[in-house]
């Protein structure tokens, strides 16, 4: 008799419907708002392939390792095989990071940003690929993945995304609701094998405490609109930066940079509808008797009022930077003793809003207008906050308001108070 491997985990019906559209699709895409059960039913899926399929290897990949690390492989996977497959035994290999069914089939997870894990990575072909939280992604990593989807005959390839969604100009959406080529525009090939659902946390409400619901009901508009309603958004009318400036100047790379800084804007609160902790990453070069600025990394924080102090000092080694800038007008002493408390040593600078952010942001809009500013791959999330922002708004986007303070203080523009940190 065959052993038992699946529980009676019961579907919500929007599960169901995707489960069917994976199943009908060589690429599925499921958007909608947070706690949804997206990610969880995709990574159900996965694993009921590696059962199906032995001998077979399957890749969760996200922006960055730290993030799949923590969220799915120490969450959703765990839970997942709890809920949906409690008989069935696997073996962790944390070196390579992948874990072993006993029929030979291998679930890796692995994030772009370790560049030497990810060649690794790519040097296997998988039967299934999900790339979580999607929106994070260029659209060439979406290419470069494609390639690694070599199943063993028989089995059928499967890529699968998920993502709050972002921008009507991001590649999901022109590849999967418009059918477009996302650099040519020019028509998909065969655009019946994509497919996309909308799943958002109402359809989950089954299993999401009520308050929970209620946080996202509480949203500032356009958070509410994208984590809440599952909703795409366009570029606002009256916004300072346009996008068209950003993908017109961006590059793929940058050497040499003369100057690097870390800036911070700290969430003062540590509760669901704060915001995150904007933590921005910019360098500066000159390129034939101009100053040019690079922003290079995006490390925004969201959780309670000091963990984010680690992530600026992960920003601030990884990239070898001259000094953090770190806006301190609600946090006062504490923002600089946070970071402190993780790296005594760091080179510090405090920043006092003087000004409104209006005032403050319109110099630096301006220097991406003249196309001094570079953006070093793609930050959707910092990009949105940009393009969607308009000075009439009372929401404040930190990743905006950090970026603000780094190339202020890079070009001398804007306006704000910098004095000497301890």
């Amino acid at each position: 008799m065959a052993t038992k491997t699946m529980s009676d985990f019961k579907k919500t019906p929007k599960q169901i419907e995707a489960t069917r559209l994976m199943a009908d699709k060589e690429e599925t895409l499921l958007e909608g708002g947070s706690r949804s059960g997206k990610t969880f039913i995709i990574i159900r899926n996965i694993i009921f392939r590696a059962l199906k399929y032995p001998n077979t290897r399957h890749l969760i990949v996200r922006f960055r390792f730290n993030h799949v690390k923590q969220s799915i492989w120490y969450g959703t996977i765990p839970d997942v095989m709890k809920i949906a497959f409690p008989n069935v035994t696997y073996k962790e290999n944390k070196s390579d990071w992948f874990i072993k069914f006993n029929n030979g089939s291998e679930l890796w997870i692995g994030g772009t940003d370790d560049k030497e894990r990810i060649e690794k990575i790519l040097g296997n072909e998988y039967a299934t690929i999900h790339m979580n939280e999607a929106s994070q992604f260029p659209y060439e990593t979406y290419e470069t993945l494609k390639t690694r989807l070599n199943p063993p005959k028989g089995v059928p390839a499967k890529l699968l995304i998920d993502y709050n969604p972002p921008s009507k100009k991001h590649w999901g959406y022109l590849i999967f609701h418009e059918h477009k080529n996302p650099e040519t525009l020019a028509p998909i090939a065969h655009p019946e094998r994509y497919g996309y659902l909308k799943m958002n946390p109402v359809d989950n409400k089954d299993n999401l405490n009520e308050s929970y619901i209620e946080t996202l009901e509480s949203l500032g508009e356009k958070r509410r609109r994208r984590f809440y309603l599952g909703e795409y958004s366009d570029d606002t009318e009256g916004a300072l930066w346009k996008r068209d400036w950003i993908i017109r100047h961006r590059v793929e790379s940058v050497s040499d940079l003369t100057r690097v800084v870390v800036a911070v804007d700290p969430a003062v609160t540590g509760n669901e509808t704060s915001d995150d902790t904007g933590i921005i990453v910019v360098g500066s070069k000159t390129i034939d008797g101009k100053e040019h600025y690079y922003v290079i990394d995006d490390f925004t924080y969201h959780g309670d009022v000091t963990g984010w102090g680690q992530s600026v000092i992960d920003a601030y080694r990884r990239h070898s930077a001259d000094l953090v800038v770190a806006e301190t007008n609600q946090g006062g002493d504490l923002v600089e003793m946070n970071i402190r408390n993780y790296d005594r040593s760091i080179k510090f600078k405090k920043v006092t809003a003087t000004r409104g952010k209006a005032l403050r942001a319109e110099p630096i809009a301006n220097l991406y207008d003249m196309g001094l500013v570079h953006h070093v791959g793609n930050f959707l999330e910092l990009e949105d906050e940009l393009c969607m922002w308009t000075p009439e708004d009372k929401e404040s986007p930190n990743r905006l308001d950090a970026l603000v303070w780094g190339v202020t203080y890079l070009s001398g523009r804007g306006s704000g108070t910098y004095t000497v940190g301890r």
